[in-house]
Formats: C-alpha cells, structure tokens, sequence
C-alpha cells in the first residue's frame, strides 16, 4: 500500500498573545486528501492554528512546513490554500458566478477556461442554473456552497473551514455535513475543518484533533477518539460517558464501586488509579439476578430512536444540619481597648478524649483584638467545666488584661449516617456563625464543611475519605439571623443507559455489560 505523503507539519507551534499563551508547543502532520477536523471548545487555540497556517498570523516559535518547505513568511495570497469562514463573505454585488470566477478574474485566466472552471463548480455544489442568481436572495446553506465553490475553484493543495456551518439551522447543517464531506472527496484534497461541535467531528472526518488549553489532547480516527480516549477530558468531549473512578489492580483487571471487573486493558502500573469509561449504548439492562450490578431506575426520557435511562447503581449518602446564624458575640472591656468573640459550639463525645484547648479556642472560633489596630490580642486563658459525659458546659475565654466572654459548649453522641450499599459513612454537627462570618467567608462550600466537621469514609476502610458536596438554598449575601439547613452528600453512582426497551421508573433492574465494554484511561493531572 502506498504511503500517504505529509502536505502540512506543524512544528513546536507557540503562540503568545500578550502576556496569554494561545498555543503550547503543538507538533502535527496532516496528509494528502486527508479530512482532518480540529475539535475543542472556544478558546482552545484551534482557530489560531488555522489562522497561522493561513498565514494571517504569525506564530511565536515554531515551524509550518508545506510540501516540504518552512512557510513561516510567505504571505497569505501565495500559500497554496484557501479559506472558507462561518460569515462567508460573498460580495453582495456580484451574482454567483461572479463571485465563483473572482478569483479567476484575477488571476487573468481566458473567459473560455473561467466559464468552463465556474461550471464544474456549480455542478459539484448542486447549483447549476443559479448562476446568474443574487447571493443575497439565497438561503445560508445555498451561499455556504457558493463561498466553498469560490475556494475551491482556485484549485487550493488545502481547504480551510473556519466552523462554516455554524450559521446554519440544525436540519441544514447535517445535510451540509455529507454535502461536505462528497464534496472533499470528489475533489481529492485536504480539507482542515474547525469546529467545537462533536457530531460533525464524528460524520466528516478522516482523523480528528481534539484541542485543550492550547494543547492537542488525542489524535485519531472518529472511532479511536470515540472508542479509545486517552483521557476523562476527551471521553466528555466526544460523545455521551458514564466516567467512574477506579483502580488497576493488574493488567485487564479494574476496580470500580468497590467490585472488580475484567477488561481488555493492559499496560498500568498495579493499583494505579485510573478512569474509567462505559459508553452508555454499551451497558445492557436485565433482571435483577442477571446483573454485574443492581440498581434503581431513576429516570427514563424517550429520544426517539431509544430511551435515556437513569439508574442509581450506589446511593448517595446524606447528612443535614442546622446553621445557628446569630448575632455577633463580642465583649468591648471596659476601657474600649479590647474586643473578645466567640461562638457556642458542639462536640462528639467520641472526640472529646483528643480535645485540647487549641481546638476549643478554634472550634469556638475564639479571638481578641485592639479596635483601634485591628491588631490581634492573645487569649491567655481558658475556663472550662467541660467532662467526658454528655451535656451541656459553658467555656470562659481570657486575654490577660481580664477582658472575657463566656459560651456554651454541648457534648453530643453525634449520629453517623452509614449506606451500607454504598460502603460508606457520614457525619457532620449543627454549628453557630455569625452573619459577618458568612459574609466574610472567601470558600463558603469549604467552610461549611470546615464548621460542621463534616466527613465522609469507606465503612470497610475508616483512612479512606470519600468526597463531600454540600447543598443550601440560602444566598449567603442576604443571610440574617436565625436557622438554616445544610446538607452534606456523596456523589453515589448514576448511569446513563441507551436502550431501546422501555423500563419502569422505581424499577429495580441488573445493570450488565462485556469486559470491551470497559474502557481504562490514565487520571487527569486537570479537569
């Protein structure tokens, strides 16, 4: 089989805007008659990198070679290619075959060829007849073919297609997508495409570039990116993911939920962590006893060729507390020189054996300061009747200069959350903060975490934290007095299922999928 030749190869491309870096060091080659489609979302640099190949930017570092040779500084009307852009730029005043010979025109080329060149280009977009027609009275798609015809009949070694179907309406856009891609083909050259969206990545392209930050993430074929992501990043990109954290415990052996799993993937170092992907059309629902796992229907949403379906493999686990929002609690001594604060606070009995007076200064939220300075002022004594039992307990701070303020403390047998299915457990208390300690708060979803003592763990394995989110429906900005609810909750476990059976909502069903079903990729240093 003969070996595709290189036309174009992207060197160590850097672009810097400023004080911005645009490009990081992208390295690329594209091929003869390839349909090459750079995919990313805004900001990706995937534009930039067109706009450098077509020589209407400069890059930073870097090389562009073309057929061989470095391209850097050769202006943008001497470059073998041709752009096509989402606002086509057709000229108003000329009709399409004017606007299809322009270039020809310029080129001084005889009438005979013109007309001969304009009329194939008519016939491969579907247009013969309009030739005489005014561009403005035509449909978007109609002066999309006229702006592709234009490039195109300067018979470019590269076509360059800035998201050119954006502008379209969704039924028009997906004709267009074929339209484009028998258009490639029958012309025989390259077409570099550029779009953020996945679907006319997937129904164009020969190979696909998928973009981040600046950095080129994968390069593959429609099915490679699609079947085989490198990463969680490409996988959401690319298509619809269910995207589990798991651990390689040895090649073609996954863990996941807590249960292993065989698969195809080898390669990763033993218990490397690692993500893990199943695509939803992968994972077949049966009965119960049939399952690799169990779970219950959470929803079903009919998409007309098949049904989108929820299941909740792991619970969730949840915790609510009460938020005591209070007046400040500030003592100014007698001479106005000091200010003392502190909040009442709760405490598990089971941690009252480690409990010192550093963590009641903290867990109070002790503090003294100088009203003039703002400077603080150390709390040089603490009084306490506090014991090991349940109860309530008061707590009297002290600066040295006597100036004190008295709280309460509550021992409390704190109730632990445990979700047996999920193997995990949760706890948090009720806590007390002022209004400006809301206010002033810089990470409140940290901080309510922080104030409740809020925590989460494996019940198999107490050392190892699972994550906790928190919920509230107050706007922290507008918060005053009085008793709000917190909730703290872990993430549990939902697929996405693409079937088309129809399923109960509440059902309780066997989730079931093969071992190629699962696909392992490296951890993210990034989201």
């Amino acid at each position: 089989m003969e070996e595709k030749k290189k036309i174009i190869q992207f060197r160590n491309i850097v672009k810097n805007f400023e004080d911005q870096v645009v490009l990081k060091g992208i390295d690329l080659d594209i091929y003869e008659n390839e349909f090459v489609t750079l995919l990313g979302p805004s900001g990706c640099g995937k534009t930039t990198l067109l706009r450098i190949l077509a020589g209407f930017l400069e890059p930073t570092e870097g090389q562009v070679i073309f057929n061989g040779e470095d391209i850097k500084h050769v202006p943008p009307y001497k470059r073998e290619l041709n752009t096509v852009f989402q606002k086509y730029a057709l000229f108003p005043h000329l009709n399409v075959y004017d606007n299809i010979a322009f270039g020809l025109k310029i080129k001084k080329m005889s009438k005979d060829v013109i007309d001969q060149k304009v009329m194939r280009m008519l016939k491969l977009i579907g247009l013969e007849g309009y030739e005489k027609k005014d561009v403005t009275l035509m449909s978007g798609g109609q002066q999309q073919r006229v702006a592709i015809a234009r490039a195109l009949v300067n018979e470019p070694a590269v076509l360059l297609l800035d998201e050119p179907l954006g502008a379209l309406d969704l039924k028009l856009r997906q004709e267009m997508q074929y339209e484009l891609k028998r258009i490639q083909q029958e012309v025989g050259i390259t077409f570099i495409f550029v779009t953020h969206d996945q679907e006319e990545a997937l129904t164009m392209s020969d190979k696909i570039v998928v973009m981040k930050d600046g950095e080129i993430q994968q390069v593959g074929t429609p099915q490679e990116i699609y079947n085989e992501p490198v990463n969680r990043y490409v996988a959401k990109f690319i298509g619809e993911s269910n995207i589990i954290p798991g651990v390689m415990l040895q090649d073609k052996l996954v863990r996941f939920d807590d249960e292993n799993y065989e698969c195809v993937d080898y390669g990763f170092k033993p218990n490397e962590k690692v993500d893990v992907i199943i695509r939803p059309e992968d994972i077949d629902i049966v009965p119960l006893d049939q399952g690799k796992m169990t779970g219950i229907v959470d929803s079903v949403l009919f998409k007309g060729v098949h049904y989108e379906v929820m299941v909740e493999t792991v619970p969730g686990t949840q915790v609510t507390v009460n938020m005591h929002v209070i007046s400040n609690n500030i003592v100014t001594s007698e001479d106005g020189q000091e200010k003392i604060s502190a909040n009442d606070f709760y405490v598990d009995i089971e941690d009252m054996k480690d409990l010192d007076e550093k963590d009641i200064v903290a867990r109070a939220d002790a503090q003294a300061w100088d009203p003039a300075t703002d400077e603080y002022i150390s709390i040089s004594s603490i009084e306490t009747n506090l014991e090991n039992e349940l109860g309530e307990y008061e707590v009297t701070f002290s600066t040295s200069k006597g100036t004190t303020i008295t709280r309460k403390i509550w021992v409390i047998d704190q109730r632990v959350v445990e979700n047996k299915k999920a193997n995990e457990a949760i706890s948090a208390f009720n806590f007390f903060k002022t209004v400006d300690e809301i206010h002033e708060a810089m990470a409140l979803d940290t901080d309510l975490k922080t104030w409740a003592n809020a925590q989460a763990w494996k019940l198999s394995s107490e050392d190892e934290e699972i994550d906790l989110y928190v919920e509230y429906d107050f706007d922290p900005d507008q918060i005053k007095e009085g008793i709000y609810r917190v909730r703290f909750v872990t993430e549990g476990r939902e697929f996405k299922i693409h079937t088309t059976d129809y399923v109960e909502e509440g059902a309780e069903v066997g989730l079931t999928f093969f071992p190629e079903d699962i696909h392992v990729m490296e951890k993210m240093g990034f989201e």
